[in-house]
């Protein structure tokens, strides 16, 4: 009622005057003239108040004088000519933008079976109703986005085939293009969430400083009853030629709970490996290991998938890529051994056969005499093991057998260690009777690498191990001696038992153990024989394996002649050993995948021969398209 009544007194709506602004537009002239009458005649009723000899008391006096006063104001009021003003939008001066989502994701069709993108059509397209009523208010400008943004002329070519949302990238593109324009607001279409790495709120922010608002229209449903994804994967950057590959992927699901599928890895459309799956309860997300094994050299195109289930109503996240370079070179490991054994004779059998692994060994014969084997060059190691960083770093691996550690000189010890933590290289530290505590190396750098915590004991240490691998273990590519995780575990507790000297009981916090011993005082778990432990240090790792006779389980009696177990776990060792290890010139990019016509940031650190960073280097990044095209592109040195 109150409605009514308010218009039909003062003409218009309350929400008029809510959104107006009240505004005097007089002509001064005559308000000049208004005012002058109006003093005029202010100045004449007071006086004649003040003159008139009336029998009226001074109250009613007053009363008379504010009456005639109230009128004369309403006069000049009405004089000053009051109005309201209400803005509106001048029609196709203003400009509105649009903002539309171009992501594949846009092509889901999930509310009765008419895919996302429709709406678009059916707002903007042709005959799109919205889109005609704007036009006739707002000169309309266009936008697509998704890994990037750019001015649209008819939203009919759509794609949908972009790989990322970047919803912030695209409203500070947008604000950036329209300004200087008088913008009336931006519209923003899109079926999903933010994955760019700029914040939503900075991007407003200027919309905000020039008061153009930001009206959002999401389309799609925010959750699915039936759909199994690949949510994430993780493979290496790179791995060496026909290494045997474990690649972590995070499989999450609705509506399938329990159900047991397969999850298969494709390397260039050749099927490179299979794990079942048991699906995780709704909404949860379970971690899964496939391995696989790589065979070809240079960069690998792998695809991660998932079958496409019953009703299932998004099958487009059932598929992921990753690259993964596989390089084709010999990795270079340097083997010390203080005495002649059997240890190393297997061990260098062992690896002798594969082509990617150059295991040069330094045997010490006699004091300050050693055997050189698989060297470069006359000049290698002549002098012993390396008295420069240069030359010890040269290497991506070292294997350090049963030898003192007063055989090393206190820089030579501190080398070792840097060239886990600096270089990033890998050390194995093996069992024997002059290794570990017994070899005098509790307090050393190198004692410091290792993950185990050396122990000495009085009195001499003989025990009989059967390794067994723990719950880690058991998925971990360097101690997988089976086609599968249960033919692996059944291969470890069905090997002989070794030998240890070492009584190494405990590893440091963050050491992970891969094997533990069963026997002795020990049955594998808490108080056990560690045999096989290793800990991340520094930018390399370090591994213990404190038995010193592994080529028994190569040449026991209980092992069948052509068993090949013990070649394929030093095999195994040696690779994960010198896996990831860096190189002199490290090329990082800003994004692993790219959409065409995207900026990518690359970035190489480079190092001398010692592992010091070199700032002044001269670089040029080779560059080669999908196409076999190259070109040269010269870096810029950059502080960090």
């Amino acid at each position: 009622m109150a409605g009514p009544i308010f218009e039909f007194l003062f003409k218009y709506p309350a929400v008029v005057f809510e959104q107006g602004e009240f505004v005097f537009t007089p002509s001064w002239p005559s308000v000049a003239v208004a005012l002058a009458a109006g003093a005029v005649a202010v100045g004449a009723a007071v006086w004649s108040y003040l003159r008139a000899q009336s029998a009226a008391r001074v109250p009613h006096q007053g009363l008379l004088v504010g009456l005639r006063l109230g009128a004369i104001a309403l006069i000049l009021f009405a004089l000053l000519r009051p109005a309201l003003m209400v803005r509106a939008v001048e029609t196709e001066r203003n400009f509105l933008a649009v903002i539309l989502d171009d992501s594949r994701s846009m092509a889901i069709a999930d509310s009765g079976g008419t895919p996302r993108s429709g709406f678009i059509a059916d707002a903007f397209g042709p005959e799109g109703r919205l889109g005609r009523q704007l036009a006739d208010r707002f000169t309309l400008r266009f936008f697509r986005f998704s890994s990037a943004t750019e001015r649209l002329a008819n939203p009919a070519d759509l794609t949908y085939d972009g790989t990322r949302t970047h919803v912030g990238q695209a409203l500070e593109r947008v604000g950036q293009e329209l300004t200087g324009l008088p913008v009336s607001g931006v519209i923003l279409v899109s079926d999903g969430a933010d994955t760019s790495q700029t914040a939503i709120a900075d991007s407003l922010k200027a919309h905000k400083a020039t008061g153009v608002p930001v009206f959002t229209v999401g389309l799609g449903r925010e959750a699915f009853e039936r759909d199994a994804q690949i949510g994430r994967v993780e493979p290496p950057a790179s791995v060496l030629k026909g290494s045997t590959v474990a690649v972590d992927v995070l499989v999450a699901q609705t509506g399938y709970a329990g159900q047991t599928v397969q999850l298969t890895v494709e390397d260039e459309g050749r099927l490179a490996g299979t794990q079942d799956v048991m699906l995780p309860g709704d909404g949860e997300a379970a971690t899964v290991r496939v391995r696989f094994t790589v065979p070809d050299p240079g960069p690998r195109l792998l695809r991660f998938k998932l079958p496409v289930l019953g009703r299932e109503q998004v099958t487009q996240n059932n598929v992921r890529e990753a690259v993964i370079t596989v390089q084709d070179r010999r990795e270079k490991v340097l083997y010390i051994e203080g005495e002649p054994r059997y240890e190393m004779k297997f061990i260098r059998r062992a690896t002798a056969d594969d082509r990617n692994l150059q295991l040069v060994t330094l045997q010490r014969t006699a004091d300050r005499k050693f055997l050189r084997l698989d060297i470069d060059t006359p000049e290698d190691l002549a002098g012993g093991f390396p008295k420069t960083r240069e030359e010890l770093f040269a290497y991506r691996g070292i294997v350090l057998g049963s030898i003192e550690a007063s055989a090393f000189t206190p820089d030579q010890l501190r080398m070792i260690a840097d060239f886990i933590s600096v270089r990033g290289g890998g050390l194995i530290a093996l069992g024997g009777r002059r290794s570990f505590a017994e070899g005098g190396y509790e307090g050393t750098p190198v004692a410091e690498a290792l993950p185990v915590v050396l122990e000495g004991s009085e009195d001499a240490f003989f025990e009989e191990v059967h390794a067994v691998p723990t719950r880690f273990g058991q998925t971990h590519v360097a101690v997988l001696i089976g086609d599968t995780e249960q033919a692996s575990i059944d291969k470890w507790r069905a090997l002989p038992a070794a030998t240890a000297v070492n009584p190494i009981r405990r590893v440091k916090p963050g050491a992970v153990v891969l094997l533990a011993g069963e026997g002795g005082r020990g049955r594998g778990g808490e108080g056990g024989q560690v045999v096989l432990a290793y800990q991340r240090y520094g930018a390399g790792k370090a591994l213990a394996l404190p038995v010193q006779d592994s080529w028994l389980w190569q040449m026991h009696a209980d092992v069948p002649v052509e068993d090949q177990t013990h070649e394929t776990l030093w095999r195994r060792l040696i690779r994960w050993l010198v896996d990831g290890v860096p190189d002199r010139v490290n090329v990082t990019v800003s994004r692993e995948r790219l959409e065409p016509g995207e900026r990518v940031d690359v970035t190489a650190t480079v190092y001398d021969a010692g592992f010091v960073a070199v700032n002044d280097a001269t670089t040029t990044a080779r560059i080669v398209s999908p196409s076999g095209a190259e070109s040269e592109v010269p870096m810029e040195f950059v502080l960090d």
